[in-house]
Protein backbone atom coordinates (compact mmCIF):
# COMPACT_ATOMS: atom_id res chain seq x y z
CA UNK A 1 0.00 0.00 0.00
CA UNK A 2 1.10 3.32 -1.11
CA UNK A 3 1.61 7.07 0.60
CA UNK A 4 -1.43 7.96 -1.73
CA UNK A 5 -3.93 5.15 -0.73
CA UNK A 6 -3.00 5.63 3.01
CA UNK A 7 -4.04 9.33 2.67
CA UNK A 8 -6.42 8.64 1.11
CA UNK A 9 -7.77 6.37 3.67
CA UNK A 10 -7.36 9.02 6.21
CA UNK A 11 -8.69 11.56 4.44
CA UNK A 12 -12.30 9.49 4.28
CA UNK A 13 -11.90 8.79 8.02
CA UNK A 14 -11.67 11.98 9.25
CA UNK A 15 -14.38 12.76 6.95
CA UNK A 16 -16.47 10.22 8.32
CA UNK A 17 -15.63 11.45 11.94
CA UNK A 18 -16.14 14.98 11.03
CA UNK A 19 -19.52 14.15 10.18
CA UNK A 20 -20.46 11.54 12.72
CA UNK A 21 -19.26 14.36 15.16
CA UNK A 22 -21.42 17.20 13.44
CA UNK A 23 -24.68 15.28 13.60
CA UNK A 24 -24.05 14.49 17.37
CA UNK A 25 -23.55 18.42 17.98
CA UNK A 26 -26.60 19.15 15.96
CA UNK A 27 -28.33 16.27 18.17
CA UNK A 28 -27.46 18.31 20.85
CA UNK A 29 -29.36 21.37 19.52
CA UNK A 30 -32.85 21.38 20.98
CA UNK A 31 -35.71 23.10 20.49
CA UNK A 32 -38.78 24.10 23.16
CA UNK A 33 -42.07 23.48 22.07
CA UNK A 34 -44.75 26.18 22.86
CA UNK A 35 -46.83 23.86 25.68
CA UNK A 36 -43.86 23.09 27.29
CA UNK A 37 -40.75 24.73 29.26
CA UNK A 38 -37.24 23.85 27.97
CA UNK A 39 -35.26 23.38 31.59
CA UNK A 40 -31.34 23.39 31.14
CA UNK A 41 -29.39 22.70 34.84
CA UNK A 42 -25.79 21.96 35.31
CA UNK A 43 -23.92 24.57 34.39
CA UNK A 44 -25.61 27.06 33.21
CA UNK A 45 -24.11 30.20 34.38
CA UNK A 46 -24.79 32.82 37.61
CA UNK A 47 -27.07 35.35 38.08
CA UNK A 48 -27.19 38.41 38.47
CA UNK A 49 -25.36 38.64 42.09
CA UNK A 50 -23.11 35.96 40.68
CA UNK A 51 -23.81 32.89 42.45
CA UNK A 52 -24.07 29.68 40.26
CA UNK A 53 -28.05 29.09 39.14
CA UNK A 54 -29.50 25.29 39.47
CA UNK A 55 -31.13 25.89 36.17
CA UNK A 56 -31.92 28.00 32.82
CA UNK A 57 -35.98 27.91 31.95
CA UNK A 58 -36.37 28.68 28.40
CA UNK A 59 -40.06 28.93 27.03
CA UNK A 60 -40.06 28.83 23.04
CA UNK A 61 -36.81 29.08 20.72
CA UNK A 62 -34.29 26.95 21.31
CA UNK A 63 -30.90 26.08 22.93
CA UNK A 64 -27.60 24.38 22.40
CA UNK A 65 -27.10 21.59 25.09
CA UNK A 66 -23.48 21.32 25.75
CA UNK A 67 -22.46 17.39 26.28
CA UNK A 68 -21.27 16.65 29.99
CA UNK A 69 -21.84 19.31 31.68
CA UNK A 70 -25.47 20.03 30.71
CA UNK A 71 -28.74 18.56 30.54
CA UNK A 72 -32.03 18.82 29.90
CA UNK A 73 -35.57 17.91 30.85
CA UNK A 74 -38.92 19.47 29.50
CA UNK A 75 -41.95 20.68 32.29
CA UNK A 76 -45.48 20.62 30.40
CA UNK A 77 -47.73 23.45 30.83
CA UNK A 78 -50.86 21.16 30.62
CA UNK A 79 -53.84 22.72 32.65
CA UNK A 80 -54.56 20.46 35.86
CA UNK A 81 -57.88 20.22 37.09
CA UNK A 82 -58.21 19.34 41.27
CA UNK A 83 -61.38 18.75 42.67
CA UNK A 84 -60.81 19.89 46.52
CA UNK A 85 -63.88 18.85 48.47
CA UNK A 86 -63.21 20.65 51.57
CA UNK A 87 -65.40 19.34 54.98
CA UNK A 88 -65.85 20.30 58.58
CA UNK A 89 -63.78 23.63 57.58
CA UNK A 90 -64.55 26.23 60.82
CA UNK A 91 -66.06 29.54 60.17
CA UNK A 92 -65.16 32.84 61.96
CA UNK A 93 -68.35 31.89 64.12
CA UNK A 94 -67.20 28.73 64.99
CA UNK A 95 -69.58 26.66 62.52
CA UNK A 96 -68.17 24.32 60.60
CA UNK A 97 -69.00 24.57 56.65
CA UNK A 98 -68.44 21.88 53.81
CA UNK A 99 -67.06 23.81 50.72
CA UNK A 100 -66.68 21.38 47.69
CA UNK A 101 -65.06 22.97 45.22
CA UNK A 102 -62.30 23.18 41.74
CA UNK A 103 -59.35 24.58 41.24
CA UNK A 104 -57.40 25.04 37.74
CA UNK A 105 -53.84 25.06 37.83
CA UNK A 106 -50.77 24.90 35.46
CA UNK A 107 -46.92 25.87 35.85
CA UNK A 108 -46.86 29.23 35.78
CA UNK A 109 -44.17 31.00 32.20
CA UNK A 110 -43.74 33.97 34.34
CA UNK A 111 -39.67 34.35 34.34
CA UNK A 112 -39.72 34.42 38.49
CA UNK A 113 -41.87 31.81 38.99
CA UNK A 114 -40.83 29.44 35.54
CA UNK A 115 -37.40 28.96 37.80
CA UNK A 116 -39.55 28.20 40.82
CA UNK A 117 -41.31 25.43 39.05
CA UNK A 118 -37.72 24.15 37.67
CA UNK A 119 -36.62 24.11 41.36
CA UNK A 120 -39.13 22.53 43.21
CA UNK A 121 -41.29 20.73 40.42
CA UNK A 122 -38.94 19.45 37.38
CA UNK A 123 -38.78 15.63 37.65
CA UNK A 124 -42.70 15.31 39.74
CA UNK A 125 -44.76 13.22 37.88
CA UNK A 126 -48.32 14.77 37.04
CA UNK A 127 -50.04 13.36 39.66
CA UNK A 128 -47.60 14.41 42.35
CA UNK A 129 -47.66 17.59 41.08
CA UNK A 130 -51.69 17.25 41.82
CA UNK A 131 -51.23 16.53 44.87
CA UNK A 132 -48.89 18.95 46.51
CA UNK A 133 -50.88 21.33 44.86
CA UNK A 134 -54.27 20.24 45.79
CA UNK A 135 -52.76 20.13 50.03
CA UNK A 136 -52.18 24.13 49.06
CA UNK A 137 -55.80 24.69 48.21
CA UNK A 138 -56.89 22.93 51.31
CA UNK A 139 -54.67 25.26 53.50
CA UNK A 140 -55.83 28.06 52.49
CA UNK A 141 -59.49 27.61 51.99
CA UNK A 142 -59.39 26.67 55.63
CA UNK A 143 -57.42 30.00 56.05
CA UNK A 144 -60.42 31.99 54.57
CA UNK A 145 -63.18 30.31 55.33
CA UNK A 146 -62.20 31.29 59.16
CA UNK A 147 -61.66 35.14 58.55
CA UNK A 148 -65.12 35.04 57.14
CA UNK A 149 -69.11 34.60 58.24
CA UNK A 150 -71.21 32.59 57.34
CA UNK A 151 -73.59 34.91 56.18
CA UNK A 152 -70.54 36.44 53.65
CA UNK A 153 -69.55 32.59 52.52
CA UNK A 154 -73.10 32.52 51.59
CA UNK A 155 -74.18 35.63 49.99
CA UNK A 156 -71.13 37.17 49.10
CA UNK A 157 -69.54 34.93 46.73
CA UNK A 158 -67.25 37.37 45.20
CA UNK A 159 -65.72 38.28 47.71
CA UNK A 160 -64.99 34.78 49.08
CA UNK A 161 -63.52 33.73 45.92
CA UNK A 162 -61.53 37.18 45.46
CA UNK A 163 -59.86 36.33 49.32
CA UNK A 164 -59.81 32.07 47.92
CA UNK A 165 -57.86 33.53 44.80
CA UNK A 166 -55.44 36.12 46.30
CA UNK A 167 -54.27 33.62 48.94
CA UNK A 168 -53.79 30.59 46.61
CA UNK A 169 -52.63 32.14 43.95
CA UNK A 170 -49.44 33.83 46.26
CA UNK A 171 -48.96 30.07 47.90
CA UNK A 172 -48.78 28.94 43.97
CA UNK A 173 -46.12 31.05 43.21
CA UNK A 174 -43.76 29.46 45.37
CA UNK A 175 -44.05 26.55 43.48
CA UNK A 176 -44.25 27.81 40.17
CA UNK A 177 -48.20 27.68 39.54
CA UNK A 178 -50.47 29.63 38.72
CA UNK A 179 -54.10 29.76 39.50
CA UNK A 180 -56.21 29.71 36.31
CA UNK A 181 -59.79 29.46 37.58
CA UNK A 182 -61.86 28.41 41.30
CA UNK A 183 -65.40 27.27 41.02
CA UNK A 184 -67.34 26.84 44.29
CA UNK A 185 -70.07 24.52 43.91
CA UNK A 186 -71.73 24.35 46.71
CA UNK A 187 -72.05 25.49 50.80
CA UNK A 188 -73.38 24.06 53.33
CA UNK A 189 -73.06 23.35 57.60
CA UNK A 190 -73.04 20.71 59.86
CA UNK A 191 -75.84 22.73 61.94
CA UNK A 192 -77.60 23.82 59.36
CA UNK A 193 -77.70 27.24 60.21
CA UNK A 194 -77.24 27.96 56.31
CA UNK A 195 -80.36 26.08 56.06
CA UNK A 196 -81.96 28.18 58.68
CA UNK A 197 -80.87 30.76 56.87
CA UNK A 198 -82.47 29.84 53.85
CA UNK A 199 -85.85 29.15 55.53
CA UNK A 200 -85.68 32.29 57.53
CA UNK A 201 -85.14 33.93 54.40
CA UNK A 202 -87.72 31.91 52.76
CA UNK A 203 -90.14 32.84 55.16
CA UNK A 204 -89.46 36.72 55.48
CA UNK A 205 -89.89 36.96 51.58
CA UNK A 206 -93.13 34.70 52.22
CA UNK A 207 -94.20 36.84 55.00
CA UNK A 208 -93.22 40.31 52.60
CA UNK A 209 -95.26 38.75 50.22
CA UNK A 210 -98.40 37.86 52.08
CA UNK A 211 -98.01 41.45 53.07
CA UNK A 212 -97.39 42.76 49.76
CA UNK A 213 -100.52 41.12 48.86
CA UNK A 214 -102.84 42.24 51.97
CA UNK A 215 -101.16 45.81 50.86
CA UNK A 216 -102.18 45.39 47.07
CA UNK A 217 -105.90 43.80 48.24
CA UNK A 218 -105.75 46.91 50.61
CA UNK A 219 -104.90 49.12 47.82
CA UNK A 220 -107.02 47.53 45.26
CA UNK A 221 -110.82 48.04 47.30
CA UNK A 222 -109.59 51.87 48.37
CA UNK A 223 -108.88 52.46 44.45
CA UNK A 224 -111.80 50.62 43.49
CA UNK A 225 -113.78 52.96 45.76
CA UNK A 226 -111.97 56.21 44.69
CA UNK A 227 -112.37 55.35 41.29
CA UNK A 228 -116.18 54.64 41.44
CA UNK A 229 -116.30 57.99 42.96
CA UNK A 230 -114.42 59.25 41.10
CA UNK A 231 -116.03 57.57 38.11
CA UNK A 232 -119.32 59.45 39.14
CA UNK A 233 -118.31 62.76 39.62
CA UNK A 234 -116.27 62.90 36.60
CA UNK A 235 -119.57 61.20 34.50
CA UNK A 236 -121.64 64.21 36.58
CA UNK A 237 -119.13 66.41 35.44
CA UNK A 238 -118.68 65.25 31.97
CA UNK A 239 -122.69 65.47 31.71
CA UNK A 240 -122.53 68.72 33.07
CA UNK A 241 -119.86 70.18 30.77
CA UNK A 242 -121.88 67.83 27.45
CA UNK A 243 -124.96 69.91 27.90
CA UNK A 244 -123.13 73.15 28.19
CA UNK A 245 -120.64 71.86 25.25
CA UNK A 246 -124.09 71.18 23.36
CA UNK A 247 -125.59 74.28 24.41
CA UNK A 248 -122.16 76.12 23.62
CA UNK A 249 -122.30 73.96 20.07
CA UNK A 250 -125.82 75.00 19.04
CA UNK A 251 -125.37 78.97 19.51
CA UNK A 252 -121.97 78.06 17.58
CA UNK A 253 -124.11 76.38 15.10
CA UNK A 254 -126.12 79.23 15.05
CA UNK A 255 -123.59 82.02 14.99
CA UNK A 256 -122.09 79.72 12.43
CA UNK A 257 -125.42 79.80 10.52
CA UNK A 258 -125.78 83.51 10.18
CA UNK A 259 -121.93 83.81 9.23
CA UNK A 260 -122.95 81.06 6.55
CA UNK A 261 -125.63 82.94 5.40
CA UNK A 262 -124.07 86.38 5.26
CA UNK A 263 -120.62 85.08 3.47
CA UNK A 264 -123.32 83.40 1.11
CA UNK A 265 -124.92 86.75 -0.19
CA UNK A 266 -121.94 88.60 -0.52
CA UNK A 267 -120.63 85.77 -2.04
CA UNK A 268 -123.49 85.80 -4.58
CA UNK A 269 -122.88 89.13 -4.77
CA UNK A 270 -119.77 89.09 -5.60
CA UNK A 271 -120.16 86.40 -8.32
CA UNK A 272 -122.97 88.19 -9.69
CA UNK A 273 -120.55 91.09 -10.32
CA UNK A 274 -118.01 88.91 -11.63
CA UNK A 275 -120.41 87.30 -14.18
CA UNK A 276 -121.39 90.98 -14.98
CA UNK A 277 -117.45 91.76 -15.26
CA UNK A 278 -116.54 88.63 -17.22
CA UNK A 279 -119.63 89.11 -19.74
CA UNK A 280 -118.69 92.64 -20.58
CA UNK A 281 -114.98 91.51 -20.38
CA UNK A 282 -116.00 88.67 -23.09
CA UNK A 283 -117.74 90.77 -24.85
CA UNK A 284 -115.14 93.20 -25.04
CA UNK A 285 -112.55 90.51 -26.44
CA UNK A 286 -114.92 88.87 -28.84
CA UNK A 287 -115.06 92.56 -30.32
CA UNK A 288 -111.38 92.39 -30.19
CA UNK A 289 -110.82 89.19 -31.60
CA UNK A 290 -113.06 89.98 -34.46
CA UNK A 291 -111.47 93.29 -35.15
CA UNK A 292 -107.82 91.55 -34.95
CA UNK A 293 -109.41 88.65 -37.10
CA UNK A 294 -110.64 91.15 -39.99
CA UNK A 295 -107.42 92.91 -39.88
CA UNK A 296 -105.69 89.79 -40.28
CA UNK A 297 -107.92 88.83 -42.94
CA UNK A 298 -107.46 92.26 -44.79
CA UNK A 299 -103.37 91.91 -44.48
CA UNK A 300 -103.86 88.04 -45.48
CA UNK A 301 -105.67 89.49 -48.44
CA UNK A 302 -103.35 92.29 -49.32
CA UNK A 303 -100.33 89.69 -49.07
CA UNK A 304 -102.23 87.82 -51.15
CA UNK A 305 -102.59 90.27 -53.85
CA UNK A 306 -99.25 91.19 -53.80
CA UNK A 307 -97.58 88.18 -53.35
CA UNK A 308 -99.82 87.08 -56.78
CA UNK A 309 -98.76 90.29 -58.60
CA UNK A 310 -94.85 90.22 -57.18
CA UNK A 311 -94.50 86.49 -57.69
CA UNK A 312 -95.80 86.66 -60.93
CA UNK A 313 -93.46 89.48 -61.97
CA UNK A 314 -90.23 87.94 -60.22
CA UNK A 315 -91.46 83.78 -62.30
CA UNK A 316 -91.61 86.65 -65.71
CA UNK A 317 -88.28 88.15 -64.72
CA UNK A 318 -86.68 84.86 -63.95
CA UNK A 319 -88.19 83.34 -67.39
CA UNK A 320 -86.65 86.13 -69.39
CA UNK A 321 -83.28 85.90 -67.97
CA UNK A 322 -83.23 82.24 -68.29
CA UNK A 323 -84.41 83.10 -71.87
CA UNK A 324 -81.80 85.54 -72.16
CA UNK A 325 -79.18 83.59 -71.21
CA UNK A 326 -80.47 80.42 -72.86
CA UNK A 327 -80.40 82.76 -76.19
CA UNK A 328 -76.69 83.78 -75.49
CA UNK A 329 -75.87 80.64 -74.78
CA UNK A 330 -76.85 79.75 -78.19
CA UNK A 331 -75.18 82.66 -79.92
CA UNK A 332 -72.37 82.01 -78.44
CA UNK A 333 -72.32 78.05 -79.05
CA UNK A 334 -72.90 79.45 -82.75
CA UNK A 335 -70.21 82.06 -82.92
CA UNK A 336 -68.13 79.49 -81.00
CA UNK A 337 -69.26 76.99 -84.21
CA UNK A 338 -68.61 79.31 -87.11
CA UNK A 339 -65.32 80.29 -85.69
CA UNK A 340 -64.15 76.64 -85.27
CA UNK A 341 -65.70 75.67 -88.75
CA UNK A 342 -63.84 79.29 -90.45
CA UNK A 343 -60.68 78.23 -88.00
CA UNK A 344 -61.10 74.75 -89.60
CA UNK A 345 -61.50 75.93 -92.79
CA UNK A 346 -58.74 77.96 -92.89
CA UNK A 347 -56.22 75.60 -91.21
CA UNK A 348 -57.59 72.82 -94.13
CA UNK A 349 -56.58 75.46 -96.49
CA UNK A 350 -52.86 76.36 -95.14
CA UNK A 351 -52.42 72.24 -94.44
CA UNK A 352 -53.57 72.12 -98.38
CA UNK A 353 -51.12 74.75 -99.08
CA UNK A 354 -48.17 73.53 -97.37
CA UNK A 355 -48.76 70.20 -98.68
CA UNK A 356 -48.91 71.30 -102.19
CA UNK A 357 -45.65 73.21 -101.67
CA UNK A 358 -44.74 70.52 -99.93
CA UNK A 359 -44.86 68.43 -102.65
CA UNK A 360 -43.95 70.60 -105.14
CA UNK A 361 -40.54 70.72 -103.31
CA UNK A 362 -40.31 67.73 -103.10
CA UNK A 363 -40.52 66.97 -106.62
CA UNK A 364 -38.65 70.08 -107.91
CA UNK A 365 -35.80 68.27 -105.47
CA UNK A 366 -36.31 65.01 -107.21
CA UNK A 367 -36.56 66.44 -110.46
CA UNK A 368 -33.08 68.61 -109.65
CA UNK A 369 -31.53 64.86 -108.51
CA UNK A 370 -32.80 63.72 -111.53
CA UNK A 371 -31.27 66.61 -113.70
CA UNK A 372 -27.76 66.60 -112.00
CA UNK A 373 -28.14 70.51 -111.49
CA UNK A 374 -30.60 73.42 -110.81
CA UNK A 375 -29.94 74.78 -114.85
CA UNK A 376 -30.68 71.91 -116.25
CA UNK A 377 -33.82 71.06 -114.08
CA UNK A 378 -35.17 74.31 -114.71
CA UNK A 379 -34.56 73.79 -118.79
CA UNK A 380 -36.44 70.55 -118.08
CA UNK A 381 -39.47 72.55 -117.11
CA UNK A 382 -39.24 74.93 -119.30
CA UNK A 383 -39.21 72.20 -122.55
CA UNK A 384 -42.58 70.93 -120.71
CA UNK A 385 -43.96 74.22 -120.53
CA UNK A 386 -42.98 75.65 -123.52
CA UNK A 387 -45.75 75.26 -125.82
CA UNK A 388 -48.16 76.52 -123.14
CA UNK A 389 -45.83 79.36 -123.19
CA UNK A 390 -46.31 79.80 -127.28
CA UNK A 391 -49.48 79.26 -126.89
CA UNK A 392 -49.73 82.42 -124.56
CA UNK A 393 -48.17 84.62 -127.05
CA UNK A 394 -50.41 83.05 -129.87
CA UNK A 395 -53.37 83.94 -127.73
CA UNK A 396 -52.45 87.33 -127.63
CA UNK A 397 -52.20 88.28 -130.97
CA UNK A 398 -54.78 85.64 -132.63
CA UNK A 399 -57.83 87.27 -132.16
CA UNK A 400 -57.13 91.01 -133.58
CA UNK A 401 -58.93 91.49 -136.62
CA UNK A 402 -57.07 92.69 -139.73
CA UNK A 403 -59.61 93.28 -142.41
CA UNK A 404 -57.15 93.94 -144.91
CA UNK A 405 -53.23 94.66 -145.34
CA UNK A 406 -51.90 96.02 -148.19
CA UNK A 407 -48.07 95.77 -148.58
CA UNK A 408 -45.82 97.80 -151.28
CA UNK A 409 -42.69 96.03 -151.34
CA UNK A 410 -40.06 97.21 -153.48
CA UNK A 411 -38.13 94.15 -153.01
CA UNK A 412 -35.06 96.30 -151.51
CA UNK A 413 -35.06 96.40 -147.87
CA UNK A 414 -32.40 97.12 -145.76
CA UNK A 415 -29.97 94.22 -144.30
CA UNK A 416 -31.26 92.42 -147.66
CA UNK A 417 -35.05 91.94 -146.46
CA UNK A 418 -37.83 93.04 -148.23
CA UNK A 419 -40.38 95.20 -146.65
CA UNK A 420 -42.85 92.41 -146.07
CA UNK A 421 -40.36 90.84 -144.14
CA UNK A 422 -39.95 93.80 -141.95
CA UNK A 423 -43.41 94.30 -141.40
CA UNK A 424 -44.08 90.37 -140.24
CA UNK A 425 -41.03 91.10 -137.48
CA UNK A 426 -42.61 94.38 -136.56
CA UNK A 427 -45.86 92.59 -135.43
CA UNK A 428 -44.09 89.67 -134.09
CA UNK A 429 -42.41 92.20 -131.12
CA UNK A 430 -45.88 93.44 -130.66
CA UNK A 431 -45.67 90.15 -128.37
CA UNK A 432 -43.66 89.99 -125.22
CA UNK A 433 -40.65 88.57 -125.93
CA UNK A 434 -39.88 85.38 -124.39
CA UNK A 435 -36.88 86.65 -122.29
CA UNK A 436 -38.63 89.24 -120.48
CA UNK A 437 -41.03 87.19 -119.57
CA UNK A 438 -38.67 85.03 -117.93
CA UNK A 439 -36.70 87.87 -116.21
CA UNK A 440 -40.42 89.33 -114.92
CA UNK A 441 -39.83 85.90 -113.40
CA UNK A 442 -36.33 86.41 -111.84
CA UNK A 443 -35.02 83.92 -114.29
CA UNK A 444 -32.80 84.14 -118.10
CA UNK A 445 -33.68 82.58 -121.05
CA UNK A 446 -32.11 78.92 -121.76
CA UNK A 447 -29.01 79.71 -124.53
CA UNK A 448 -30.98 77.27 -127.00
CA UNK A 449 -33.81 79.60 -127.31
CA UNK A 450 -32.07 82.14 -127.76
CA UNK A 451 -29.89 85.16 -126.88
CA UNK A 452 -31.07 88.83 -125.72
CA UNK A 453 -28.82 89.91 -128.97
CA UNK A 454 -30.79 88.46 -131.34
CA UNK A 455 -34.40 89.15 -130.45
CA UNK A 456 -35.65 88.69 -133.78
CA UNK A 457 -34.80 84.88 -134.17
CA UNK A 458 -37.81 83.16 -135.57
CA UNK A 459 -37.87 79.55 -135.31
CA UNK A 460 -39.55 77.84 -137.85
CA UNK A 461 -42.34 76.97 -135.61
CA UNK A 462 -42.74 81.03 -135.50
CA UNK A 463 -42.57 81.17 -138.61
CA UNK A 464 -45.50 78.87 -139.08
CA UNK A 465 -47.80 80.34 -136.44
CA UNK A 466 -47.22 83.26 -138.83
CA UNK A 467 -48.13 81.70 -141.77
CA UNK A 468 -51.02 80.48 -140.15
CA UNK A 469 -52.19 84.14 -139.37
CA UNK A 470 -51.68 85.36 -142.31
CA UNK A 471 -53.79 82.78 -144.06
CA UNK A 472 -56.95 84.05 -142.04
Amino acid sequence: MDLMQILLYLGIGLAIVFFVFFIWILSRYRKCPSDKILVKYGKVGSDKDGQARSAKCIHGGASFIWPVIQSFQYMDLTPISINVDLKNALSKQNIRVDVPSRFTVGISTEPGVMQNAAERLLGMRMSEIQDLAKDIILGQLRLVIATMDIEEINSDRDKFLAAVSNNVEGEMKKIGLRLINVNITDINDAAGYIEALGKEAAAKAINDAKKSVAEKDRDGAIGQANAQRDQRVQVASANATAIEGENSAKVQVAQSEAVRREKEAEALKVATAAEAVQAARAKEEAYEAEKHAEQVRADLERATQQADVIIKAEIEKQQAVIAAQAQAEVVRQKAKGDADAIFARMEAQANGAKEILTKQADGMRELVGAAGTAEDAVKLIVADKLEALMRVQVEAIKNIKIDKVTVWDSGNGADGKSSTANFLSGMMKAVPPLNEVFKQAGMDLPKFLGEENCPHALTEEDKKIAADLFKN
